[in-house]
């Protein structure tokens, strides 16, 4: 059972500004759970949020779960600087964060470890099919991904049980990549990203933020969970139906050699193909309220 203090379960959250924090604060505050927010200043203004800690002092003596949704956005390019940046703000905070759970006393460590990963862990597959039992990618971000899963699951060896949710394209208003492909398709000039036809897994920030909730309350659930839609869309249609719903033509496409020149290591990134499932949130019931892309649409293009 999880330890709670006060009848009220504790979630610390590492990431809780951030656009999928900020509003999981407020829906596990729904769930009657207490929320103890994260962050590098130790302080902040969050709904949902009753206290605070800075990253450098930890302390989740008193918390029943922990979440990690810290890591440097990597939609830039990809720098000798950056790329460290990457890795410390993922790899080297969750190892920061096993260390202080190691220092704990047993009887005082949180029972749940939800860690944030990502669906650039499988790489380019083309076709394939993948859920939780796909073998693992190759390139940067593949091995990227693969080292943050594994400081994270370096706290089973304590007691925990570890959640690496892997996210796909997160949409939400208000997130970056609603927002910049928006700002694109608006002017008419976006459109299929070289020949269109890879897979992308997205998935709407409610459901993203109740899988996380899932995660921690649900004790079937441990080990890698990928955190998309059911219903992935290659990219020809996805942005065709979201130009369409904005009243624009996604007329242009952009060449491979231009995002590859452009954005460097990024641009394969976005031309890479994953058409991810997620097995683990369907087989204990998870109810997505967004399965498919037009009804999230419906939703974030009012």
């Amino acid at each position: 059972m999880f330890l709670c203090v006060g009848n009220t379960l504790k979630v610390a959250v590492i990431g809780v500004r951030g656009f999928i924090g900020q509003g999981l604060a407020m829906d596990l505050c729904s769930k009657g759970l207490e929320v103890v927010g994260v962050s590098r200043a130790g302080r902040g203004e969050v709904a949902g949020v009753k206290r605070w800690q800075a990253v450098d002092s930890m302390d989740f003596s008193d918390c029943g779960a922990l979440v990690n949704l810290a890591g440097e956005s990597i939609d830039r390019r990809w720098t000798k600087a950056t790329r460290r940046k990457f890795h410390e703000s993922r790899i080297g905070l969750t190892r920061r964060v096993v260390a202080s759970l190691r220092a704990m006393p047993a009887s005082e460590r949180p029972r749940v470890l939800v860690n944030a990963s990502a669906v650039g862990i499988y790489g380019d597959r083309g076709e394939e099919v993948l859920d939780e039992h796909s073998l693992v990618g190759g390139g940067y971000l593949a091995d990227l991904c693969r080292e943050w899963e594994e400081a994270a699951f370096e706290a089973e060896a304590l007691g925990l049980r570890v959640v690496c949710l892997r996210i796909g394209v997160v949409m939400g208003r208000g997130g970056s990549a609603y927002e910049k492909l928006v700002r694109v398709l608006k002017t008419g000039l976006g459109g299929k990203l070289g020949n269109g036809r890879q897979w992308m897994p997205w998935i709407h920030v409610d459901d993203l933020r109740r899988a996380i909730v899932e995660a921690i309350l649900n004790e079937q659930i441990s080990g890698v969970v990928n955190g998309v839609a059911p219903k992935p869309e290659r990219n020809a249609d996805f942005t065709s139906k979201f130009a369409k719903r904005l009243g624009r033509w996604a007329i242009l496409p952009v060449p491979s050699f231009v995002l590859k020149l452009v954005l460097g290591g990024f641009g394969g990134v976005l031309l890479a193909s994953q058409r991810v499932r997620p097995s683990v949130l369907e087989s204990v019931g998870f109810e997505f309220r967004y399965p498919d892309f037009d009804k999230a649409l419906d939703e974030l293009v009012r």
